[in-house]
Order: C-alpha cells, then sequence, then structure tokens
C-alpha cells in the first residue's frame, strides 16, 4: 500500500513514470544480458549463443544502439503523445542503453575486454548511470536546490538580486565540482551535484594522491603526499575489496582470495604519488597558496 502510494504520489503525479520505466528496462536489459552471456560462457546447450553475420560476431552493443536510436527518434518525434506510448519509448530506450553499456568497456579500450580486469569499467558504467537516473527519479537534480524553473521565471519577472544570487549558487556548484573532481573523487563529485555537502567536504579534504590536485599542489609538500598516500591506502582499501566482489558477482564467480588479491595489486597500481607538475603549467595554483 506504502509503494502504491509513493509509486503514484511521487513518480506518476509528477510526471516521472517515463523515466521510471527506462530505468526499470535498464536494470531488466542488464539483468538479462548479463544471463545470456553467462549461458553462452557455459555453452549451454538450449541457449541461441553468440549472433553472427559469417565470420563477423556482433556484439550485444550493437543491439543496444538500434534500440537506442529508434526509441530515441520516437521519444523525440512522439513526444506528444500519450504518456503511455512515452514510457513505452523510454523503456525500450532503457534496454538499450543496458545493452551499450554492458560492454562500455569495449567502446572505451578498442578491444574485447569483457572477461577480463578491464571489463569491470563496464561494470562501473552500469552503477554510474543507475545511481543517477536513481536519484533523478526520486527528485534529486544536479545543482541542488536549482530548478530550471527558475530560468524560466526570470522572462516573467526578472529580479536582478534574485538572477545574480541564482548565478552565483550555479557557478559555486561547479567551481566546487570542479575542485572536488581535480581531487580524484569523482563519485563525490558526481554525487555532490545532488547533494551540496558532498562537494564542501570533497573540496576541504585532501586530494587523492594521484589526482592533478596533489600533483599541483602536493610535489612541492611531501608532508601533505605521504598523508594523501596512506589516508588514500587506508581508507580505500575495504571500498575497492567491496567492489571488487560485487564486480566479480556481476561479471563472473566471486573468490575472496581473489577480491583480496585484486584489491592490493589494484592499490599498489592506483595508490602511488602524481609525478611532479612541469614549472609553470599550473600558474593559478601555483601563485596562490590554499588551504588544503
Amino acid at each position: 500500500m506504502h509503494v502504491r502510494r509513493w509509486w503514484e504520489d511521487v513518480v506518476v503525479a509528477h510526471g516521472r513514470l517515463p523515466l521510471a520505466c527506462l530505468l526499470l528496462g535498464f536494470i531488466v536489459g542488464f539483468i538479462l544480458i548479463r544471463i545470456s552471456v553467462r549461458l553462452i560462457r557455459k555453452q549451454v546447450r538450449w541457449w541461441p549463443g553468440n549472433v553472427r553475420a559469417g565470420d563477423v560476431h556482433i556484439h550485444h552493443m550493437v543491439f543496444g544502439v538500434v534500440l537506442v536510436l529508434g526509441s530515441g527518434v520516437g521519444l523525440v518525434t512522439l513526444y506528444q503523445s500519450t504518456v503511455g506510448v512515452i514510457s513505452a519509448c523510454a523503456a525500450v530506450f532503457g534496454v538499450g542503453a543496458a545493452l551499450v553499456l554492458d560492454e562500455f568497456a569495449l567502446i572505451y579500450y578498442l578491444r574485447d575486454v569483457y572477461w577480463e580486469e578491464q571489463g569491470r569499467t563496464s561494470v562501473d558504467a552500469v552503477f554510474v548511470a543507475v545511481a543517477v537516473s536513481g536519484l533523478l527519479l526520486l527528485g534529486f537534480h544536479p545543482l541542488w536546490l536549482l530548478d530550471i524553473q527558475d530560468f524560466r521565471d526570470f522572462k516573467a519577472d526578472p529580479n536582478v538580486p534574485e538572477r545574480l544570487f541564482t548565478l552565483m549558487f550555479v557557478a559555486v556548484n561547479l567551481v566546487l565540482a570542479a575542485i572536488v573532481i581535480a581531487k580524484g573523487k569523482i563519485w563525490t563529485g558526481l554525487f555532490g551535484m545532488f547533494f551540496l555537502p558532498l562537494l564542501l567536504i570533497g573540496a576541504l579534504r585532501l586530494s587523492r594522491p594521484g589526482a592533478p590536485w596533489a600533483r599541483w599542489r602536493y610535489s612541492a609538500r611531501p608532508g601533505l603526499m605521504r598523508r594523501a598516500v596512506r589516508r588514500e591506502r587506508r581508507y580505500r582499501r575495504p571500498v575497492i575489496r567491496a567492489k571488487i566482489f560485487v564486480q566479480d558477482l556481476v561479471a563472473g564467480k566471486p573468490d575472496v582470495a581473489h577480491v583480496r588479491r585484486a584489491a592490493e595489486e589494484e592499490l599498489a597500481r592506483t595508490v602511488v604519488p602524481a609525478p611532479p607538475a612541469p614549472p609553470g603549467s599550473h600558474p593559478l595554483l601555483s601563485s596562490r597558496k590554499i588551504a588544503d
């Protein structure tokens, strides 16, 4: 009963049914394609197997592109249709997006790494897409309190102080997000666009040691660099283990020994001090002493 009321009050009443269908289609499409590729890998007899055109293996990403393009054209041309039609197109778009992002690593590395370690990039992309879609479905949106209606109201009732405040708010959010991302905290920067306190925390705390910020600001301050490396290893170890376990659970059979070994390998590979920046490569940050 509570779920139905939430669905009607939060999703349907606010016009988010197409977004909900997109997210549902994305999740269902991702689950089904993962089941399919596992059955293909195990060479189950009753499962159709890979799709081929002669000797060419057609990746499911190709079908995803077709679905995304077809449903995208439908969303553009039928935007004045009923909610049901738009929601159906959105669901197909979600399925197509799932097929594409499931092979995101193929796009990124330009080679088939689906079952290799680099294939986890696809899982990361799927997690990001689901997280952002879920936040939008719950009513959150980038730039936190800012509403697109604020810009529309400028034409009807141009209030100069309010306009200046809105523009300053946008500028502050974007600057903080840029700082957080420069510190190597991609997830914090992403979700901070929905929750401003995360941007503030991410901007004030130490940078990750391999990030551009550390390269610009910590090269001449070895104490800060050592602190950044120690803290990164301490905090990242359980996070990386959990991430690898979930990725292995989705991509293949999880193994505790492999999770621990892969986590230490990733820490040794990624948690390293950034090389010093060339002299004068970033004059703005080099000329000012900003508290870290």
